[in-house]
């Protein structure tokens, strides 16, 4: 079948080529992530009720809601959060899996259904639906030199100018300026003025309704089919008000006598900002914040650099001493962690290809191997874009390791091809014709037995299934592929390449000596191997012992190695989140942060510092006493400290700031994850009683317990239910007594106190909101509140303070909730040297033992995950190991053969352990990465010496000679693939930069697995298969000494045929 390549060798040739150029157009359209997309899909509900506190907020609005979207379907949680700002937020997050379109019009229409049950500003207001990547995908800050630029400024100049054309950019799927900075007309009223004239808030919303409006009047003059017509004008009206002006001489009160009351006789009137709620600054001056996230399916790395092209784009046209800085970026750590691996794919090919050449002694045959990887790797990516798989750290480590296992199917063809030769001295075509009968049946063999580890993992579940189909998938493709040329590329160069043996006269270089004398010492070791397994292998019960003795190792290893899902990687940036005591304003908060930015931008390593008061990013929470801080730090080549030592350095210097806490942690290392690296739970109070001092109490005990544990790094809570509030008491019977109904006077109040949006205008083609509001002098304290003044039916002015008292309260700044239970967030990360597997668990006991009766905890993000995830690595395992066991079953017609080659492979697992507890590094998935490939490439070495033995044996030799004979057989070619493996390894082990630490527990895991398991496998497979071998035979003679059932019967009725014969005889 093979033959017609190797007389056709511009065939093969053309093939090659073929799949190279459709793998070159492959890979020009795959997109780059940094990891597989495993965050889960979450939709977004926002709803805004002016003026209202968060309890309110929880029962006119959170509960309706989260009844009415509680069970969705492919749910997975739900999560809500009341500020005491008027926004209420529900988050809810499905599994990994369901269509995020399809999850969004679920629950738009689930929100349609209980709309009827929330108040009318609510819905006034527009409840928001959004379907959203959670990770943040760019921060921009735009910053002004002019002194006299503000931040309102900066905020509306971006939200006119540069928004709109952000968010054409395809893939750009949320785009957010921090705060709510907008254009508004404010119009600060005067009660004391307004008593003056007696007027009220209604009398001023009345006005505004009334004056502030758009007409369509129609047209004069239009033909009614009647009569003609001369001539038709359209009627114009100028519409609602833009100007200050013209709002200060709305009209409020007028009488007979000519008497005005305008608007400007009882308030003041200018165009402000919607709310005054978040500071931002950048370097130490205002700025404009902006987060940008990605949209559903989109490439980052494009998206990032589209945003930059349209920044750059936009920057001519910004007024003078305007700049915009790309504060962070999700391509910088991508950009460099993939350039590190692509490196490392260069490196590992050079180092590959010089191992070869030592091995082979041959320049020609070394060219084969190295045309035989690009060809495999390219046609890998011809899979990848069919499996829907993008280039990404999982699916290019694949690629790394593949060069090594590529270049194997390529030696093992030359080695063949080259014994022929030599042996037979026959010609390259007929010696590479003769050779390719031979060893076709193991090349397919290797290559299925390859393929098949890897294809079972590619249909698991969750987010470590998707790591895993992603490599998987990229390395049975470039596997299979390697297959495909070393069936038709291969032999074709080996019949065009290789010559003859040169005449032995021929003078030796110094290359050609050294190479000498390295085969000379290769085949002194050979001997010494040889005589080894003399001994070795018919002693039963050593082999056993040995196999004994590496599984009890491995699994002793295994029990003290940290275990964690994903490592915590060193991204370039790091975010501080402050919090100031309960009550305190967002102007304290801001000094705090100012403090911190001046302490942060006097480190070595800090690029740049953004500091955002009233905004805290790791629920993206906004509230006046919590603030952020984001690090940007400079390039990994630029700087000698790792994130971690310089977040140690900022705690030391940040002691002195005692008026807050400020916690400091780097961005988690799966982007859309939530905000940040390590654990994240909620406290649930399944109590029913809804008493929030409790829950404060049982919280901050247990976050307390927890930091107690060696496992905990630092676990914190935000969680406080001592914000200072005033209660209104209202006495219905005094008010009604004096003319005034109850629920009218609290809307006046909710007016003046908590501002009301009326109607709206448009300006600079954006449309804008009236807000009316009592001046901020007429509202600071609590005796202000009652001296304000409430019209009663007979037009007269009465005080609150005749009817309402106020009493002092405490309550919480912002009620999260989790599956409908009040919930406390609890955060953190693991403390250096523990995994965060072990973190988990730590958890996990003190909650058992410290929670009260009624209080539970539920994981969130991430954590979810890794608790669910349990001991998926070993099921992945048992299925890796039962197909190859099945697939060499088959092969060999045996069900006993194989098993030499899957006992074995403890060995190469206690190598990878041994490796990864020497270099301080966790069993995550990484390291698991590397164990299911071990399972190939150790059996894949089993595989071409148990081949060799059952040959041998079937040639007539005894069974320990048969094995003999194999070990000495594929001991070069063994070793050789083996170092060439390890060879195209040794970056990843010592990588360093972005991303170094999943590479150097690839890495790691990988070489020690093959190290000692390699070692260890031609020490004990001859051994394994003469015990196998020789448990076969037995079974076959005992089937010959008792023949099998269908034997029996023929015999039986042969001698039944007899019997009736002899008596016919007679």
């Amino acid at each position: 079948m093979f033959k017609i390549f190797i007389r056709r060798p511009v065939l093969s040739i053309v093939v090659s080529l073929v799949i190279a150029f459709i793998g070159i157009l492959s890979l020009s359209n795959l997109p780059i992530t940094q990891f597989p997309s495993i965050s889960p899909p979450k939709v977004n509900v926002i709803a805004n009720y002016p003026g209202a506190n968060n309890e309110l907020l929880v029962k006119s609005v959170i509960i309706p809601l989260e009844q009415a979207l509680n069970g969705i379907p492919g749910m997975k949680y739900i999560e809500s959060n009341a500020g005491n700002d008027g926004e209420a937020e529900l988050n809810v997050v499905f599994k990994l899996g369901t269509d995020p379109n399809v999850d969004a019009v679920n629950v738009q229409n689930r929100v349609s259904s209980a709309t009827n049950k929330l108040p009318a500003e609510v819905i006034r207001e527009g409840v928001k639906i959004s379907r959203e990547e959670p990770n943040i995908l760019m921060y921009i800050n735009l910053y002004s030199d002019d002194p006299k630029v503000d931040q309102s400024f900066l905020y509306n100049y971006f939200d006119i100018n540069i928004s709109p054309e952000l968010l054409r950019v395809d893939g750009v799927g949320d785009l957010d300026i921090l705060g709510t900075r907008n254009y508004a007309m404010r119009v600060w009223l005067h009660p004391d003025k307004m008593i003056a004239y007696g007027l009220s808030t209604d009398d001023v919303s009345d006005a505004l309704e009334d004056q502030n409006i758009e007409v369509s009047p129609g047209k004069l003059g239009e033909s009614g089919g009647q009569r003609p017509q001369v001539k038709e004008y359209v009627l114009k009206y100028p519409g609602r008000y833009t100007t200050e002006d013209e709002y200060k001489n709305i009209i409020i009160k007028s009488n007979k006598d000519g008497n005005i009351v305008r608007l400007k006789d009882i308030a003041d009137v200018h165009l402000g900002s919607e709310v005054y709620d978040i500071y931002s600054t950048f370097n130490g001056r205002p700025s404009a914040a902006v987060t940008l996230k990605q949209a559903y399916g989109s490439n980052a790395r494009n998206v990032i650099t589209k945003v930059k092209d349209a920044m750059a784009h936009l920057q001519k046209d910004m007024p003078k001493g305007m700049h915009y800085e790309i504060s962070y970026d999700v391509s910088r750590f991508l950009d460099a962690s993939i350039e590190k691996v692509i490196h490392t794919l260069f490196e590992a090919f050079i180092l590959v290809a010089i191992v070869v050449f030592i091995f082979l002694g041959d320049w020609r045959a070394s060219i084969i191997p190295i045309m035989a990887v690009p060809i495999s790797l390219l046609g890998s990516f011809i899979a990848m874009m069919l499996f829907n798989i993008t280039l990404n750290m999982i699916s290019l480590f694949a690629l790394v390791m593949a060069i090594g296992i590529v270049v194997d199917d390529a030696i093992v063809v030359i080695e063949a091809v080259n014994v022929e030769i030599s042996r037979n001295k026959l010609s390259p075509v007929e010696a590479t014709e003769k050779a390719m009968k031979e060893i076709s049946g193991a090349i397919i063999a290797i290559s299925l037995v390859m393929a098949s580890v890897f294809i079972p993992v590619a249909f698991m579940g969750g987010p470590e299934g998707m790591f895993y189909r992603q490599f998987s998938i990229t390395m049975a493709s470039s596997i299979l592929f390697s297959g495909f040329v070393a069936l038709t590329l291969t032999p074709a160069l080996c019949a065009l390449i290789l010559t003859k043996e040169q005449e032995n006269n021929v003078k030796l270089g110094f290359i050609g000596r050294a190479l000498q004398r390295f085969n000379a010492k290769f085949d002194s070791g050979s001997r010494k191997y040889e005589r080894l397994i003399q001994h070795t292998v018919k002693k039963k019960s050593l082999t056993i012992i040995l196999i004994l003795v590496f599984c009890g190792l491995a699994y002793w290893i295994n029990m003290g190695l940290p275990s964690g899902f994903i490592p915590q990687e060193d991204q370039g940036m790091i975010y501080a989140v402050i919090e100031t005591p309960p009550g305190a304003t967002i102007e304290r908060t801001n000094a705090v942060a100012q403090q911190l930015l001046k302490i942060a931008e006097k480190e070595e390593d800090v690029e740049s510092v953004s500091s955002l008061a009233g905004f805290e990013i790791l629920s993206e929470g906004t509230s006046a006493n919590s603030g952020s801080c984001l690090i940007n730090l400079k390039d990994w080549k630029h700087r000698k400290r790792t994130a971690k030592e310089i977040i140690s350095d900022l705690e030391q210097k940040c002691e002195n700031i005692t008026q807050a806490n400020i916690d400091f942690f780097e961005p988690p290392s799966i982007p859309g994850y939530g905000a940040a690296s390590g654990f994240e739970l909620r406290l649930l109070d399944k109590t029913g009683k809804n008493d929030y001092h409790e829950m404060e109490r049982v919280s901050k005990a247990f976050v307390k317990d927890l930091n107690k544990r060696p496992e905990i790094g630092n676990a914190f809570t935000f969680y406080s239910a001592s914000f200072p509030q005033y209660m209104l008491h209202v006495d219905d019977e005094k008010a009604l007594q004096k003319g005034v109904k109850p629920g009218k006077a609290l809307n006046n109040l909710s007016i003046l106190v908590g501002s009301d949006y009326q109607t709206g205008f448009i300006l600079f083609g954006k449309p804008y909101k009236v807000i009316v509001q009592a001046a901020p002098q007429y509202r600071d304290f609590p005796n202000h509140l009652l001296s304000l003044y409430s019209k009663n039916e007979d037009g007269q002015m009465v005080p609150y303070s005749d009817f309402m008292s106020l009493s002092k309260t405490y309550g919480m700044s912002e009620i999260t909730r989790h599956n409908l239970y009040n919930s406390s967030e609890v955060t953190g990360a693991q403390a250096p040297g523990y995994s965060s597997g072990q973190a988990l668990q730590a958890i996990q006991e003190v909650a058992l033992r410290s929670l009260p009766k009624g209080y539970d905890y539920d994981w969130a993000g991430i954590s979810k995950d890794e608790a669910e995830q349990g001991n998926t690595a070993i099921v992945i395992f048992v299925v890796c190991l039962v197909f190859v066991y099945l697939i060499l079953a088959a092969q060999y017609e045996n069900f006993l053969l194989p098993l030499p080659v899957i006992i074995f492979l403890p060995v190469g697992i206690f190598g990878a352990f041994l490796f990864l507890k020497a270099c301080g590094l966790e069993n995550n998935i990484y390291a698991q990465i590397a164990l299911v490939m071990l399972i190939g490439l150790l059996g894949k070495n089993a595989v071409l010496m148990v081949e060799y033995a059952v040959q041998r044996k079937n040639a007539g030799e005894r069974i320990s000679q048969a094995a003999i004979s194999a070990a000495i057989a594929r001991f070069r070619p063994i070793l050789m693939t083996s170092i060439a493996f390890i060879a195209g390894l040794i970056p990843l082990v010592f990588a360093s930069g972005a991303g170094a630490i999943g590479n150097r527990t690839i890495g790691t895991a990988a070489v020690g697995g093959m190290v000692i398991g390699t070692l260890g496998g031609l020490l004990l497979i001859p051994g394994l298969y003469y015990i196998f071998a020789g448990m076969t035979d037995k079974l076959v003679h005992y089937q010959k000494d008792k023949p099998l059932s269908e034997e029996k019967d023929k015999r039986y009725k042969k001698k039944q045929l007899n019997e009736s014969t002899h008596e016919d005889k007679e």
